[in-house]
Formats: structure tokens, C-alpha cells, sequence
């Protein structure tokens, strides 16, 4: 049994950040700062760890900051290319000729083009693309970060061609011998035990994630229209749930007869398309147009530092663009992603890995230095810190394999689509460059600590991390109702980790044995575990900081939290009650 006392303390950290990010409404530049020196507290006067750990912890958070800030960065620079070339224009005459109404728009871009981003890439990008998308196309920027980061939760579980399957559940089990031995003794390995987590998250999804669309067409109107009123949403219900099931039957198909690497992919491919030729054959268009109240009555906290006006100046000439010409940024990031991504050996090359190509061995990595710090590994946009400090802490960046790298790219590939000088896209670089002073502040100490609080327990054998104390004491109140919890579990992780992989790598173990403890189906379990690794990114605090980045917002974090917390509540407690109805009613048997 933990301590009472050992959970409250686990918690200082996440007190401080509700009380001063939520509660007082305090930037995340000024309110992290403080909740990583409560992390070093907790951390060093009542878990113990040594000075070294705790340093080679902010070590690690500032590594995972500087990789997010990478995509970011991508992530603006694409967009002040784009609106130098005046292709937001040309997107909003192309948007408009499907219509005009924001409520469609929010179903095509925040749903289903945030759900293909996030089966291509993960790693925060979707938001970090479509926010400015959104916002070049005349939503608030605030109307646009929540929209995206709400739009693409039901992929998340499948992010990245199923990394938080692949690696969150697939490795943990097979690296951990009491849960290798539960398989053994079913003739399971640890793969097929992923594979059959995979389906089960998808129908739980399913079953909860189909009215998404519904969900963030309403938040949208809601809390962005001149009234407030849920009246515009139901008058668009016939296009989102029909856009919702549209998205759903695919991607759980996918995910019970394909592989847990396509769901997401295959689930906004084929809806997207079903529901694009839909509203050209002229069905589901809701009732009248909605739009956003005029310009100048929207409140100082709607609008960030970037604006879809700010360089129509700088645009160098008035040649109409067409809408498959000012698209084609975006087609060039998909295929570069889905290729880099899936396409072997390319994959493994750029992660760092040697590979055999015509029968020579290549490898990114240029060499390999010890010294009395840890372990450096340098290579071609490479980076690896092993043992940080002497610890077991080990971190590093692969500069071509993160999303960032390839945003760029497709930035300049508009300079040949669009006729743009170099001089022009050299400002949008500088630009993109200058807005990234507060993020780099709020990141740093947002992931630094969350690092302090995953690797509390890493220094000594015997001792649980922070987290994991916090896990453990919800499992032991909730007994047999632990199932309902399992999913908010999960979500708790990836609230702080930002990520369904570190979630599920973190908490898939735990949920595998407790289940195991109580005698219910794991696979069931450990499937609420990976949806609630899913939709804890909606408040996740550096994830909302870099989609508030992308349009120049960063300070509203509080704001985008407290409006995210009604999604998190609905998707967990629907989640939760399925999970219930499957363990005791409906599948009792299952492994």
C-alpha cells in the first residue's frame, strides 16, 4: 500500500502547475519554471536522488525540448513561407468552393487532415500544422489551436505508423520476463499481444471517438461565436457523425485485419474522401453559414502575435494561385513523412540505425567519443548522449527522422512551386526563428520536470518513480472499479509526458500486472491504457505550448487546458464505462 503522505508529495509538482497554469491563468514561461524546482524538492529531499540524476534529468528535458522545437520551427517556417506566396488565399477560395462554413472546415482540416497528419508523423505535429493552417485561413488563432488539438485525438494511439503500439506496448512486454512468462503460458508472444491491444483500443475509440468531429465543431462554435450556444453544432450532427463513422468503420477495420501501423492513415483517407465527394454531390451542407463574429470584436486573448495580414506586403506578386498549387506544400510533407516513415531501409538509416545497401553497410553516424560526462555519438543531423553524467539516463535527437526536418523541406519546395526568391524565404526563415524565445523558455521547463518526475525512481532499485506512485495508489483505492480508471491512468502520463509511447512504455507494465492481480483481461486493460495515453496529449502542457507557438500565442496555455478538460472528461468517462462493460459483461474471457 503507498503512503498517503509519498502520494501527496508525488503530486506537489502537478498541484503546482494546476494551481498556477490553470487556476491563476499564469504563462507557462513563469508557472514551469517554478513547478520544475518543486520536481528538484520532492526529488531530492524526499525521494533522494542524487544531485547528478536530477541534473542528467533537466539534461534529458531540455533534449526532448530542443526536438520539439524543432517541429515548431518547421512548423513556421512552412507557414510564413506559404503566406508570402499567397497560397492561403488560394486555400480559402479552394475550401470555399466545398463551403464556406467554418463548421465544415473544422471537420475537414482539424478532423480528418490533423487524423492523417497524426498516422504519418505523431510527435505533436498535426497541431503544430493544421493550428496555422487554420489560422491563415481566418479562425482566431486561440479557435485554432483547440481545434486541432481536439481534432486528432482518436489517431493518436496509431501516431507515427503505430509507434505507440509498436514501441509503448510491444517492447515493455517483450523486455520484461513475469509478463513474458503470463504470455508463454498462452502460447502469446509479446508482438501478438500488441497486435490484439491495437484492436481493442480501436473499438474502444470507435465506440467513444466517432463523435469527435461533433465534439470539436462544437467547442469551435461554442466558445468562439458571437452567442453562446450549442444550436450551430446540432445543425451540422448529420456531417459529423456521419464524417465521425465515415472515419471509424475504416480505421477499425484496420487495426482488427491490417496492422496497428494504418489505422489512422487509412481511417482519414478513406473518410476524408467519402465525405469530400459527399459535399460536392451536394448532401449533409448544414443549415445556413456559420462564421466567426466580425474581426473586431474579437477579445485580445483570440488573437496571437501572428496574422494571416501580417505579410500580404511582402508578397511578390498578384498571380492567382491554384488551390492544387497552393496544396501541394502539404502533399510534398505527407508523402516525405509516409516514405520516411514506412519505406525500409530508409526508415532505419535515418533513425541511426546501419543498414545494408547494395551490399555496403551505411550509417549516418560519423563517430563515437567517451569522456567523463557520458557517452557522445555524432552523425550526419545526429545526435545521442548515453549514460548523461555517469547515470543510466540516456537521450539523444535524430535531426531527419523528427517531423521538423521535413517540414522544412517542403518549405523549400515552395520556392520553386510558388516562384519565390530566395531573399523572401530567408525573412520567413528569420521570422519563424524570432518567435521561438517563449516556447524554448516554457518547453525547457515543462519537460525538465516531467523528466525529474519519470526518472525519480531510476537511481536505486526498489524505488518507484513519482508517477508511478501515483498510479499505483489510484489502482489500490479503485479495486474491482479499477477498470474504469484504466484509461485516465493512461491519460495521466501522457498529460505529463506529452506522448502515448512514453505513456504506455511508463504505465503498460503496471496496467498489465494489475490487471493480472485482479483477475481481468488484460489485453482489455492494457487497451484502455493506450486510449488514455491518446487523449492525455489534450492537456498536455508542452503540447499545447508548441501548438500555441505555431501561432504565436504562447502565454494562453491556462485558457486552452480549461477548455480541453471538457473533451479529456467526456472521452475518459465514455472510455471508462466501455472498459468496464467489456471486462465484466461482454468479454470476461479475453486474455
Amino acid at each position: 500500500m503507498v503512503d498517503a503522505i509519498d502520494i501527496l508529495v508525488a503530486a506537489t509538482p502537478l498541484f503546482v502547475v494546476g494551481f498556477l497554469l490553470v487556476g491563476l491563468l499564469w504563462p507557462a514561461t513563469r508557472a514551469m519554471p517554478i513547478a520544475w524546482l518543486s520536481a528538484l524538492v520532492v526529488g531530492y529531499l524526499v525521494w533522494e536522488v542524487p544531485v547528478a540524476w536530477l541534473v542528467a534529468a533537466t539534461i534529458e528535458g531540455v533534449i526532448v525540448a530542443v526536438q520539439i522545437l524543432w517541429i515548431v520551427f518547421g512548423a513556421l517556417v512552412l507557414l510564413y513561407t506559404m503566406l508570402r506566396a499567397g497560397a492561403f488565399t488560394a486555400l480559402n477560395r479552394g475550401f470555399a468552393e466545398i463551403s464556406e462554413d467554418r463548421r465544415v472546415q473544422v471537420v475537414l482540416l482539424a478532423f480528418f487532415l490533423s487524423t492523417l497528419i497524426e498516422g504519418a508523423a505523431g510527435f505533436g505535429t498535426p497541431a503544430a500544422v493544421v493550428a496555422p493552417l487554420l489560422l491563415g485561413l481566418g479562425f482566431p488563432a486561440l479557435a485554432a489551436v483547440v481545434a486541432a488539438l481536439i481534432g486528432h485525438i482518436i489517431a493518436v494511439t496509431y501516431g507515427a505508423v503505430g509507434t505507440p503500439i509498436i514501441v509503448g506496448i510491444v517492447e515493455p512486454m517483450a523486455g520484461v520476463s513475469g509478463i513474458q512468462g503470463s504470455l508463454a503460458e498462452e502460447g502469446m508472444t509479446a508482438n501478438e499481444f500488441g497486435v490484439n491491444v491495437a484492436a481493442w483500443a480501436a473499438t474502444y475509440h470507435a465506440l467513444v471517438g466517432f463523435l469527435m468531429p461533433l465534439f470539436t465543431v462544437g467547442m469551435v462554435v461554442y466558445f468562439f461565436g458571437e452567442e453562446r450556444s450549442i444550436e450551430p453544432a446540432l445543425e451540422a450532427w448529420p456531417l459529423c457523425l456521419f464524417a465521425g463513422v465515415a472515419f471509424a468503420v475504416p480505421y477499425w477495420a484496420a487495426a482488427w485485419f491490417i496492422s496497428a501501423e494504418f489505422p489512422a492513415l487509412i481511417g482519414a483517407t478513406v473518410g476524408a474522401t467519402v465525405v469530400v465527394g459527399t459535399l460536392r454531390a451536394g448532401y449533409l451542407h448544414p443549415e445556413g453559414e456559420w462564421e466567426f463574429p466580425p474581426r473586431e470584436e474579437w477579445p485580445d486573448h483570440w488573437n496571437g502575435s501572428i496574422h494571416p495580414t501580417d505579410v500580404r506586403t511582402a508578397l511578390e506578386t498578384d498571380a492567382p494561385v491554384s488551390f492544387l498549387r497552393a496544396w501541394s506544400p502539404y502533399l510534398v510533407l505527407l508523402v516525405l513523412l509516409v516514405v520516411t516513415r514506412t519505406v525500409e531501409p530508409l526508415s532505419a538509416l535515418l533513425q541511426g540505425e546501419s543498414v545494408r545497401i547494395l551490399q555496403r553497410t551505411v550509417s549516418t553516424t560519423l563517430g563515437t567519443a567517451e569522456t567523463g560526462v557520458g557517452e557522445f555519438t555524432v552523425g550526419l543531423l545526429r545526435f545521442e548522449w548515453t549514460s548523461i553524467l555517469g547515470t543510466g539516463i540516456d537521450n539523444g535527437i535524430d535531426f531527419t527522422y523528427v517531423p521538423g526536418m521535413w517540414l522544412l523541406v517542403s518549405a523549400l519546395a515552395c520556392l520553386p512551386i510558388f516562384g519565390l526568391s530566395a531573399r523572401s524565404a530567408a525573412s520567413a526563415w528569420v521570422e519563424a526563428a524570432r518567435k521561438l524565445l517563449s516556447p524554448l523558455i516554457a518547453l525547457v521547463f515543462v519537460l525538465a520536470m516531467v523528466q525529474v518526475m519519470l526518472q525519480s525512481g531510476a537511481h536505486a532499485e526498489d524505488v518507484d518513480s513519482m508517477i508511478v506512485v501515483l498510479a499505483t495508489a489510484t489502482a489500490g483505492a479503485l479495486g474491482p472499479a479499477y477498470p474504469f480508471a484504466a484509461a485516465l491512468i493512461g491519460a495521466l502520463g501522457a498529460a505529463l509526458v506529452g506522448s502515448n509511447t512514453v505513456s504506455n512504455l511508463t504505465f503498460g507494465p503496471f496496467q498489465f500486472v494489475a490487471a493480472e492481480t485482479l483477475g481481468i483481461s488484460r489485453e482489455l486493460i492494457v487497451g484502455a491504457q493506450a486510449v488514455g495515453g491518446a487523449i492525455g496529449n489534450l492537456v498536455a502542457i508542452h503540447n499545447v505550448v508548441a501548438a500555441l507557438a505555431t501561432v504565436g500565442l504562447v502565454g494562453q496555455e491556462g485558457r486552452v487546458i480549461r477548455l480541453n478538460l471538457i473533451p479529456l472528461a467526456y472521452y475518459t468517462i465514455v472510455a471508462g464505462i466501455w472498459t468496464v462493460l467489456f471486462v465484466y459483461v461482454l468479454f470476461p474471457d479475453v486474455f
